[in-house]
């Protein structure tokens, strides 16, 4: 069950009433299972059985040379969550980008201290600290939607999913507290859990509660994309590959080295207007890191 998140109490009652978890995580098309799940709650679309598929049945050779590579569990379970979200959730994606001219200037000028702290210390490091105060700003992007889309559940606690790609399959272990950590203590952390989710040691409870997750492309390319919300959170932030883009300061042009970011949403309880607010208190924060240090 070591792809299942569910807390202990969950697993406990699931013993008692002889319900395999990893079979009701496949059933409901997601890797999380909360208590309610256990008394036959379940997603309204998925309740008549998955969506006819049969026409994708093709006789691939017919057309030439395959091969054959079987999907592991994990990745299984990852793609039904992925497919229930999309399928579910109204999602839309707010694009924008913010000035990293301040954060590169402070991380050259923090470069000897990293060095001798042993830390490397990224512009994803500042990404989860701007984030968690945006949330903290925000509290209605630092809620869940109940399962029968009744009851809003805000959370008195930030929690970041940092999404990691390993040879495995995407893993998203999670941040715990990042609104009351520092810069230092998030750096290290993101590198301890990266290098962990690599190495598969990353614990079943480590990989659940997320606020929400950032889906970090920057380190291989793009210039933006559409990350899906992973439920029960309702944005996810995904971020690409900073590029130095020319700015007109008047009749001035300057470089100014620019970061893409995109919010994916959930828009049955974050509209439009909340979405570019948002983004535009997340791009402040970033363009003036000395504000979320305060």
């Amino acid at each position: 069950m070591t792809d299942v998140i569910a807390p202990p109490s969950v697993r406990a009652l699931a013993r008692e009433k002889g319900i395999d978890l990893e079979k009701l995580a496949a059933d409901l098309g997601r890797t999380s299972i909360a208590r309610e799940d256990l008394d036959g709650g379940r997603p309204a679309a998925t309740a008549s059985g998955p969506a006819d598929t049969s026409y994708w049945d093709v006789d691939h050779d017919l057309y030439g040379p395959v091969s054959e590579e079987p999907m592991s569990r994990f990745a299984r379970v990852a793609a039904a969550n992925l497919a229930a979200a999309n399928a579910l959730v109204p999602q839309v994606t707010h694009h924008d980008r913010a000035d990293m001219s301040a954060i590169e200037a402070l991380r050259r000028e923090l470069r000897p201290e990293a060095d001798a702290r042993g830390i490397r210390l990224t512009a994803l490091a500042f990404h989860v600290k701007a984030l968690a105060r945006a949330l903290r700003a925000f509290p209605r992007f630092n809620a869940s939607l109940s399962a029968d889309g009744a009851t809003l559940i805000m959370k008195d606690y930030v929690h970041i999913g940092i999404a990691v790609d390993t040879p495995h399959g995407l893993m998203v272990p999670v941040l715990r507290d990042a609104d009351r950590k520092g810069l230092w203590a998030i750096a290290a952390e993101i590198a301890d859990l990266a290098k962990r989710a690599q190495a598969r040691k990353v614990k079943p409870d480590e990989m659940g509660g997320a606020s929400m997750s950032i889906s970090n492309l920057g380190g291989i390319g793009g210039i933006g994309f559409t990350p899906i919300v992973n439920p029960p959170e309702l944005a996810i932030l995904g971020i690409t590959r900073t590029e130095t883009v020319t700015v007109w300061d008047g009749d001035t042009p300057r470089p100014v080295q620019m970061v893409p970011l995109d919010l994916s949403y959930d828009h049955r309880v974050i509209n439009g207007a909340d979405a570019a607010r948002f983004m535009a208190h997340l791009v402040a924060l970033l363009s003036d890191p000395r504000r979320m240090m305060l």
